[in-house]
């Protein structure tokens, strides 16, 4: 019984990419709906698909697609923890004979193998947001995650006058994006403001709100109410925020999140937030697939890209370029349908 279990989700994930291989394969690649005779067919794969942020990244994704006139195959782990569910969307997808991978790993160890074995195949891959250890990528893409961080502790120690007791919950073990953005908060605190003592910074939240949400419960009873909160990306900061509502803390404790959604900018125009750092993950997305066409066609590229990072508050959200981040045009994802 342990072996068939095992088996399982394999053929559970390796039927999911075939559907969505002959999904793409009925779709036009945006000529006028004239068919390609072989359209590039380039696989994204992201951590998670449920966040606002993914959906961003596939809008961005599809763009290039369209624009470019090749094929997307989006496909990631129904949790965001899943490092075997990642592994095998992987080693499926770059089995079915995509032309290049799109990937963020879920962990910057254990995709280095499959990544590898891909690059033996001829399958170019594109690391996006979130790092992967060694050289067998073609191209990395994200933001500049330490700066992320830097921006957050800046804000915090601007609100509370470098002064009072701070709680940082991380996300997970293993994702170089959200990790980065950690060390950053904390470089920058300790060297900018000692006068804030960090009462808690080993807790990780895990992947979900509801694991998010606890994690802060358990913070706040252990240590009781504080003055400051981060949080490194959009899951740990709307659990924690909700957690920081039910105990009329919110507005009094400084919390600065990452990411956004609509009830999250709703918190920030009501000042339950201090801030958000924003990401572009449309472009993210974007430029990726654009890379990624860019290597298997042979063209020149940058190895190395940075996107937009920048932080939001009340005062500035509605402002042009903040709002567009805040807000990106998910239009095209209803269009794709």
């Amino acid at each position: 019984m342990a072996s068939r279990r095992r088996v399982l989700p394999r053929f559970v994930v390796l039927l999911a990419v075939l559907a969505a291989l002959a999904a793409a394969a009925c779709r036009p690649d945006g000529s006028g709906g004239r068919a390609s005779a072989k359209p590039l067919r380039i696989a994204v794969i992201p951590i998670g698909t449920t966040h606002e942020f993914w959906k961003s990244v596939h809008a961005g994704a599809l763009t290039a697609a369209k624009e470019l006139g090749v094929e997307i195959i989006w496909k990631g782990p129904l949790k965001e923890d899943d490092r075997n569910e990642q592994i095998q969307i992987v080693e499926t997808l770059a089995g079915a004979g995509v032309d290049a991978l799109v990937l963020s790993p879920l962990d910057d160890r254990a995709l280095i193998r499959p990544v590898a074995e891909a690059r033996r195949e001829g399958i170019p891959t594109i690391i996006f947001n979130s790092a992967l250890q060694g050289d067998g990528y073609a191209a990395f893409i994200a933001t500049d995650n330490f700066l992320g961080g830097t921006l957050a502790a800046k804000e915090i120690g601007r609100r509370t006058g470098g002064r009072g007791r701070l709680i940082m919950v991380r996300l997970m073990a293993g994702v170089e994006g959200t990790t980065k953005r950690e060390e950053g908060f904390l470089a920058t605190l300790r060297s900018e403001f000692p006068g804030i003592e960090v009462v808690s910074e080993n807790q990780y939240a895990g992947p979900s709100t509801e694991t998010a949400y606890q994690t802060m419960e358990n913070l706040l009873a252990r240590f009781g109410p504080v003055d400051a909160v981060f949080t490194p990306n959009e899951s740990t900061t709307f659990g924690c925020l909700r957690a920081l509502q039910d105990h009329g803390l919110a507005g009094r404790t400084v919390l600065v999140g990452f990411d956004s959604s609509e009830k999250l900018i709703e918190a920030l125009a009501k000042g339950d937030l201090a801030g958000l750092v924003l990401q572009d993950p449309v472009a993210m997305g974007y430029r990726s697939v654009k890379t990624a066409v860019a290597v298997v066609r042979g063209e020149p590229y940058a190895k190395r890209e940075a996107t937009a990072v920048v932080l939001a508050v009340r005062d500035n959200m509605n402002e042009p370029s903040i709002a567009r981040l805040l807000r990106p045009d998910l239009s095209i994802l209803a269009n794709s349908r």
